[in-house]
């Protein structure tokens, strides 16, 4: 069912987290079996991410199949994940669009096994990877589970959501939905996963949950202190916003 995909992976001061990232999408590339466009889209990073980013694709360009593409769109300022995934759809050229976190703590070859499965098919436009899936396979540590729990009942109870996995960043869309909807995007932040359930729904776009092995990666950048509250007070704007 997929013919070409374009994988936009935001990235913001990620140098320790590259290396890993870089492995599992030339294996991905090698192994692949439809036409692949990868975008980085460097969110104003002040470490060596773009440097990096750049010598991975000079180094192996030449050596992936003429099929697949490999580019990094460089944004002046940080502006957060939300503007990045917008920047990366924006400039995506290929049929079905795929966001998805640097960490790899969904693995690229998860694709492979939604369509191994015949998970995908043409009742839906946008599938979502859930880690409360009941065949997701998912390991995170005590306080990200009672995090998911604590969002899941807030994106309920106050945007009638009943996606129970907003924030889990591996989302396969059909681009000319991920084009309508991220043109409309206005949250950046944090909140910018649950806007976007949002206009998927006001819009009637279907949506379906499917099941994903996520590991917890190391390194994270999430303050568990400040976010959740940054999350929480996004929930009630985004509210404002659209109900």
């Amino acid at each position: 069912m997929i013919k070409s995909i374009s994988i936009i992976l935001p990235v913001y001061n990620e140098q320790l987290r590259l290396k890993s990232a870089f492995s599992n999408i030339l294996n991905f590339l090698k192994k692949g079996n439809f036409k692949t466009e990868i975008i980085f889209v460097d969110d104003g990073s002040t470490d060596n991410s773009f440097i990096m980013i750049n010598n991975f694709i000079k180094k192996y360009q030449k050596k992936i199949s003429k099929k697949n593409k490999i580019k990094i769109i460089k944004s002046k300022n940080n502006l957060g994940k939300g503007s990045a995934l917008k920047l990366g759809v924006k400039n995506a050229k290929f049929d079905w669009i795929l966001t998805a976190d640097i960490d790899m703590s969904v693995s690229l070859f998860q694709i492979n096994i939604w369509l191994q499965k015949k998970l995908i098919n043409k009742e839906h436009f946008v599938y979502i990877a859930s880690r409360t899936h009941e065949r997701s396979i998912v390991k995170r540590n005590l306080f990200r589970n009672i995090l998911g729990v604590i969002m899941r009942f807030f994106t309920f109870g106050i945007l009638n959501i009943k996606i129970k996995d907003t924030q889990c960043g591996f989302k396969l869309y059909e681009k000319k939905i991920a084009k309508l909807i991220f043109l409309k995007l206005k949250d950046f932040g944090f909140s910018h996963d649950i806007e976007l359930i949002l206009l998927l729904k006001n819009k009637k776009i279907k949506i379906k949950e499917l099941p994903v092995k996520w590991v917890h990666k190391k390194d994270s950048k999430l303050n568990l202190f400040w976010d959740p509250i940054k999350m929480l007070f996004g929930i009630f704007i985004t509210k404002l916003r659209y109900l």
